[in-house]
């Protein structure tokens, strides 16, 4: 990690971290943040279902000591400044291609947006989650221009075969993108550094702040032997 600036630091893109990141994170920044799960709701009666499980529950002493600052909420439905920004990363040739390359060969990122090792719910049908991961890498869904609207309207409706994949595809890289935004706005919000250990999410994280010119230290632990 390049030398931090800051004395607060907010973990991204999830909601925990392993336990030596957190330990290499504490050696590094004397207190580090995080948000919740993020459910997010597309529309009234379509989303995304929330987990309660929260880094203070393994670590309550540095909960209480102050090291772990948590419960920033980033669950519900989209802003329209939130909506647009996801767009935007959407819209985006370059971003689309590293979070293309990122589904297909990283399988933190394949695990943190579906469970290949079961199988899966695509629409109607229930598919052998490594079936459905093979599907899903297809480069004809790197190279559509999904947009946050085009998703919902498919949450609405029952769906089969290939549109059915197509929304899949379609909330994860919301899913993605979302978390993204979150963090930026986090980190400007409490004035916090931002960092991860995950090299797919900090590549993104860098496209968009290089594509609309913010400011924001973004920080990657490299995880070696764990």
């Amino acid at each position: 990690m390049k030398p931090a600036l800051h004395t607060d630091a907010l973990f991204y893109p999830f909601h925990l971290c392993h336990a030596e990141t957190l330990r290499r994170l504490l050696s590094r920044f004397q207190r580090v943040h995080f948000r919740d799960y993020m459910a997010l709701r597309l529309t009234p009666f379509s989303g995304t279902t929330a987990y309660e499980d929260r880094m203070g529950g393994f670590f309550p002493e540095l909960v209480t000591g102050g090291r772990i600052i948590q419960g920033y909420n980033v669950s519900g439905p989209l802003m329209d400044e939130t909506r647009n920004a996801i767009d935007r990363d959407l819209a985006d040739r370059d971003w689309r291609t590293l979070f293309h390359q990122a589904f297909k060969e990283d399988r933190r990122v394949q695990r943190g947006l579906f469970d290949p090792t079961h199988a899966m719910s695509i629409g109607r049908d229930l598919v052998p989650g490594p079936a459905a991961l093979l599907r899903l890498m297809s480069p004809e869904f790197r190279q559509h221009p999904f947009t946050v609207q085009e998703v919902r309207e498919l949450s609405e409706k029952r769906l089969a075969g290939e549109t059915a994949y197509r929304f899949e595809y379609g909330l994860a890289l919301i899913k993605t993108a979302a978390a993204l935004r979150y963090t930026i706005a986090l980190t400007n919000t409490h004035h916090l550094a931002a960092t991860t250990d995950s090299s797919a999410h900090c590549h993104l994280l860098s496209r968009t702040l290089a594509r609309e010119g913010l400011t924001l230290s973004n920080h990657l632990v490299i995880r070696t032997g764990y």
